[in-house]
C-alpha cells in the first residue's frame, strides 16, 4: 500500500531556506539600524571602489601617454602604483607647459560653463566634500565629482603638482550622496553615506582601509570627529580597498625598509622633526593662500578662472620643463628617499619645487588635491632632518630615511589639523608600523604648534560650529523616542487612485485628516494626498468628475512605529507635511495610522520638561 503523499503546500522546496533567510535579512535591515548602515557601507564602497578603479586607470593611462611617451620623462615610480611600463619616447619636456596650459583651458571653460559655483570657497575636492557635508545637507550634484575628478586625471597626467585623493573622495562622496537622495533618505543620513563613500575612495586609492576611513570622518573638524559615521565608512572602506586590490593587486604603495623606534634617546631628534614639520607648514599655508587669493584672485576677479588657470597652468609647466622631478604627485621620489637614495640638497630642492609648484596649480583652481603633496613636503622634510640628524649622530639616528615617512604624518596633521587617520595611513602605505610612538609624538606635537591654520577652508572646529549639527542641542531628546511612544493606531481613510475629485471633497468634509495615503487596485501603497496641494481644484465643478487622485498625490513619504521622532521630524521639514502615514516595517503597504507632527511638539515639549523637573 502506498504512503500516502504530503500535502504540496508541505513539501520542502529548493527555495524555502533562502526564501526564509531573505526575509530575516530584510526585517533585521527595517528594524536594525547598525544592520541598516552595515548593508549600506557595503554599497557604498562597491560604488566608490569602482569610480576608484575607473579613475586611477584613466590617470595612469594618460600620464604614461603625456609624461612618458610624448614628454620622455623618466621620472620614479612608486613600487605598488607602476601599472604601465615601456621605454620613454624622445625625450620633449618642452611639452609640459603646453600640455599643463591645455588643461587649464580645457579645466576653466568646463568648470565655469557647467558647475561656475564649485570654485567657491574651497580648497580642493576634500575640502568641496566637507563644505557639502556642513552647509549643503549633504547634496552634491553628480555632474561635479564628475568634472573635477575627469579635470583632475588631465591635470595630474600633463605634469601638475597635485594629489589623487581630493578629486577621488569627491568622487566617492558623490556616489555616496546620490545613493542616499535614490534612497530617500534624510539629511542627517546622506551626510553619513557621504562620508561613508568619501572614505571608500580614500581607503582605495591609497590602499589603506582603516587609514582611509578615519581620515573621512576626522577631517571634517579640527577638534572632534564623526563618530556615527565610523561603522559605514569602515565597511565602505574595506569593501572599496578589497575591489580595488582585486583589480590592481594589494601592494603597499611605497616599498620602505622595515623601520623601528627602539632608541629612546632618538625621541629629541623626532622633537626637532615635529617643530621643522610645523614651521614648514605654517609657511605653505602662507604662501599658498596668498598666491590663491592675491594672485589668482584678482586675476580671475578681472579676466575670468579660465584665464588664471591657464596662468596657472603655465607657470606649473614652466618650472616642470625646468625640472621635470616636480611633475605629478612624486610618491616615487618619496619611495627613494625613505630608502635612503636622496641627498639633503636634492631634498630641499625637491621641497621648495613641490612648494611652488603646488600653489601654482591648486591655488590658480586647477584640480587635484592637497593630501598628496602635503605627504611629499612633510616626506622632504623628514629626510633632511633624519639626514642632519645621521650626520651628527649616526649612533642614534641609524634609520635617517624612517624620518621621511614621520614627517608625511606630521605635516598633513599640522595642516589639515586630522593626527589619526593619516598616522595609520602612513603605515598601511608603507605596510610598517614600527614608527608608531614617533608618528604619534609628532602628530601631537603638530597638533599643537599648527593649531590655528587650516588647510581646509570649510573645516569647522567641532560638532558644535557645524551647521550640521546645529539642531543637535535640541534634537538629541527626539533621538531616543522612538514614533511608537507617541502614536496611537487607528483607522485611516485610504483613498484609491482612480477616487474622483467629487468623492474626494466629500471624503475631506467628513474627516478631520488633511494627508490621505493612495493606494492602486492591487493595494500598493503609491502616493499621499495632501489637502493643500489639491486646494487649486478642490472647488472646481467642472474638474470634479475629471480629475482623480492619482493626478493630485505626490510620492509616498511614510514612518515605522521604531522610527525616532528625530527622524520623523527631519521628514516634516522635508515635505512640509502636517501629517505621516505609519506603516508597520514587514508589511509596508498596511498603514497603522497618521503621526501628527504636533505629536512630535508634544513629545519633546513633555519631556524636555520631565529631564528639567528630574534636575
Amino acid at each position: 500500500m502506498d504512503a500516502p503523499q504530503a500535502p504540496a503546500s508541505s513539501r520542502p522546496t529548493f527555495f524555502r531556506r533562502p526564501r526564509a533567510l531573505w526575509r530575516l535579512l530584510a526585517r533585521r535591515y527595517t528594524h536594525i539600524a547598525l544592520m541598516r548602515w552595515l548593508v549600506l557601507g557595503v554599497v557604498a564602497g562597491l560604488g566608490s571602489g569602482t569610480l576608484a578603479i575607473a579613475f586611477h586607470a584613466g590617470l595612469e593611462g594618460l600620464s604614461h601617454l603625456l609624461q612618458v611617451h610624448l614628454a620622455g620623462l623618466t621620472l620614479p615610480h612608486p613600487s605598488g602604483e607602476k601599472l604601465l611600463s615601456g621605454l620613454p619616447g624622445p625625450y620633449r619636456p618642452w611639452l609640459i607647459p603646453v600640455f599643463t596650459t591645455a588643461v587649464g583651458l580645457v579645466t576653466g571653460l568646463l568648470v565655469t560653463r557647467f558647475i561656475p559655483k564649485s570654485l567657491e570657497g574651497v580648497t580642493d575636492g576634500t575640502d568641496a566634500m566637507i563644505k557639502a557635508f556642513h552647509t549643503q545637507g549633504g547634496v552634491i550634484r553628480p555632474a561635479v565629482p564628475a568634472l573635477k575628478s575627469g579635470t583632475a586625471i588631465l591635470t595630474i597626467a600633463a605634469g601638475g603638482a597635485a594629489g589623487q585623493e581630493g578629486p577621488i573622495s569627491q568622487l566617492g562622496a558623490g556616489f555616496g550622496s546620490l545613493l542616499a537622495q535614490k534612497l530617500g533618505l534624510t539629511a542627517r543620513q546622506r551626510r553619513i553615506l557621504l562620508l561613508a563613500g568619501a572614505a571608500g575612495g580614500l581607503g582605495a586609492i591609497f590602499r589603506a582601509p582603516l587609514g582611509g576611513a578615519i581620515t573621512a570622518v576626522e577631517v571634517l573638524y579640527c577638534e572632534d570627529f564623526e563618530a556615527e559615521a565610523l561603522l559605514p565608512a569602515v565597511v565602505s572602506s574595506v569593501v572599496a580597498y578589497t575591489l580595488f586590490a582585486f583589480v590592481f593587486g594589494g601592494r603597499a604603495i611605497l616599498a620602505t625598509p622595515n623601520y623601528n623606534f627602539t632608541n629612546a634617546f632618538e625621541l629629541p631628534f623626532y622633537l626637532a622633526l615635529a617643530v621643522a614639520a610645523s614651521l614648514a607648514a605654517r609657511l605653505f599655508i602662507r604662501v599658498f593662500f596668498a598666491v590663491k587669493f592675491k594672485v589668482f584672485g584678482p586675476i580671475a576677479k578681472r579676466f575670468g578662472p579660465t584665464i588664471a588657470m591657464m596662468a596657472g597652468g603655465m607657470g606649473m609647466g614652466l618650472l616642470g620643463w625646468r625640472f621635470p622631478e616636480l611633475c605629478g604627485g612624486g610618491y616615487g621620489w618619496l619611495e627613494l628617499a625613505a630608502g635612503g637614495k636622496l641627498d639633503m640638497l636634492f631634498l630641499l630642492g625637491l621641497f621648495g619645487g613641490k612648494f611652488l609648484a603646488t600653489a601654482l596649480t591648486i591655488g590658480s583652481g586647477l584640480s587635484g588635491g592637497m593630501f598628496a603633496p602635503a605627504l611629499f613636503l612633510g616626506g622632504t622634510v623628514g629626510g633632511v632632518v633624519g639626514q642632519a640628524g645621521h650626520m651628527w649622530r649616526p649612533d642614534i639616528v641609524t634609520q635617517p630615511g624612517g624620518y621621511v615617512l614621520v614627517g608625511m604624518a606630521t605635516f598633513f596633521a599640522g595642516v589639515a589639523h586630522a593626527p589619526i587617520g593619516p598616522l595609520i595611513m602612513v603605515c598601511e602605505i608603507s605596510l610598517g608600523y614600527g614608527l608608531l610612538a614617533p608618528l604619534m609624538l609628532c602628530s601631537a606635537v603638530a597638533l599643537v604648534l599648527c593649531d590655528d591654520i587650516h588647510l581646509y577652508e570649510n573645516q569647522v572646529d567641532n560638532k558644535f560650529a557645524s551647521p550640521a549639527h546645529a539642531a543637535d542641542a535640541t534634537t538629541n531628546i527626539l533621538e531616543t523616542l522612538p514614533v511608537s511612544s507617541v502614536f496611537t493606531p487607528g483607522r485611516t481613510v485610504v483613498l484609491e487612485e482612480c477616487v474622483t475629485l467629487r468623492a474626494i471633497t466629500d471624503v475631506i468634509a467628513a474627516t478631520r485628516n488633511f494627508v490621505f495615503p493612495v493606494q492602486n487596485e492591487r493595494g500598493v501603497l503609491t502616493g499621499l494626498l495632501d489637502v493643500h496641494d489639491a486646494r487649486g481644484v478642490l472647488f472646481e465643478p467642472s474638474l470634479r468628475d475629471l480629475v482623480v487622485a492619482r493626478d493630485l498625490m505626490r510620492s509616498p513619504t511614510v514612518v515605522h512605529p521604531d522610527t525616532s521622532l528625530y527622524d520623523a521630524l527631519m521628514l516634516f521639514v522635508e515635505t512640509d507635511l502636517g501629517q505621516l502615514p505609519v506603516v508597520a516595517p514587514d508589511k509596508p503597504d498596511t498603514v497603522l495610522g497618521l503621526l501628527d507632527r504636533r505629536h512630535v511638539f508634544t513629545a519633546y515639549s513633555s519631556t524636555l520638561a520631565a529631564i528639567k523637573a528630574e534636575a
